[in-house]
């Protein structure tokens, strides 16, 4: 039973004093990340592989316990046909070797254009992949959301290979209207798509994209804590990535689900109370 809770990123502007200690380099902001989350959402390597030296530092700067979920390049999952990338994936991965030991799930994040045309090439493309990782796909298509026959067929696939189908809760910031900048933002680039609720495979993962507003967010994470805790009953992974439309706050709703889940984070200077019993 292994629950691995965290966030997009691990650095952010607005983090230093909060999740990060201040007078941090860049570079350091790991190390302090890693005290309190014990995986990331590796969204970096979707637009390039991350160089070896790179891969060493962050190998180097978190606990044996820790796992980096780096999603599939653009030229795997966004570029030409599945069919015809298998080699590019397994480049991909040969490069991702400084960090073998705490990979925690490969994620594909496939286009909304990709489609049930494309399911014998995903098939494809995951029998080619090394059984000894564990991998997500996130689908867009809305025929992946109808409850029809292309769902059907890509669900079975997924089982069939063992892969995970990655589950999006975009669910709170399209409860309102797009009030400020980063809701704005949010609403253009978020997909916004049902909430399907299945476990594929033996690491079921959600990434949850929640209101800048705390008070949005609860009715929304609340109903997953009984579905998480039986997933994990029943021996299985999870990974639960929050989001929040500009991530300022992230830290702290990551930091109430999972005290909820009864699986509370180590304190950091964003939720410790000083000696006023102020946040500070």
């Amino acid at each position: 039973m292994s629950l691995y809770i965290g966030l997009s990123q691990w650095s952010h502007p607005d983090w230093p004093g909060q999740l990060l200690s201040q007078g941090l380099k860049t570079t350091e902001h790991l190390q302090d990340y890693a005290k309190v989350f014990n995986s990331v959402e590796g969204n970096t390597s979707f637009y390039g592989v991350p160089d070896t030296n790179s891969l060493a530092r962050w190998a180097n700067h978190t606990p044996d316990d820790f796992r980096f979920t780096f999603k599939f390049p653009a030229t795997v999952s966004h570029q030409g046909q599945l069919v015809e990338n298998s080699a590019t994936a397994l480049s991909f991965i040969e490069q991702l070797a400084p960090v073998r030991e705490k990979l925690g799930m490969l994620m594909l994040q496939l286009p909304a254009a990709c489609g049930p045309e494309q399911l014998h090439g995903l098939e494809h493309l995951l029998n080619a992949l090394p059984d000894s990782l564990q991998y997500g796909v996130e689908v867009r298509h809305p025929a992946f959301f109808a409850k029809g026959e292309a769902e059907r067929q890509l669900n079975r696939l997924l089982l069939n290979c063992g892969a995970n189908r990655i589950i999006m809760d975009s669910r709170p910031v399209f409860s309102c209207p797009p009030t400020t900048p980063a809701l704005a933002d949010a609403h253009q680039k978020k997909p916004n798509v049902p909430v399907h609720i299945i476990s594929t495979g033996n690491a079921p993962l959600i990434r949850f994209i929640g209101h800048p507003d705390p008070n949005y967010n609860h009715r929304f994470w609340q109903p997953w804590l009984p579905r998480i805790q039986g997933w994990l009953d029943e021996g299985k992974s999870v990974y639960l990535f929050v989001h929040t439309a500009d991530n300022q706050f992230a830290p702290m709703l990551a930091a109430e689900i999972a005290a909820a889940l009864q699986h509370p984070l180590p304190e950091f200077p964003g939720l410790a109370p000083s000696p006023q019993g102020q946040l500070f």
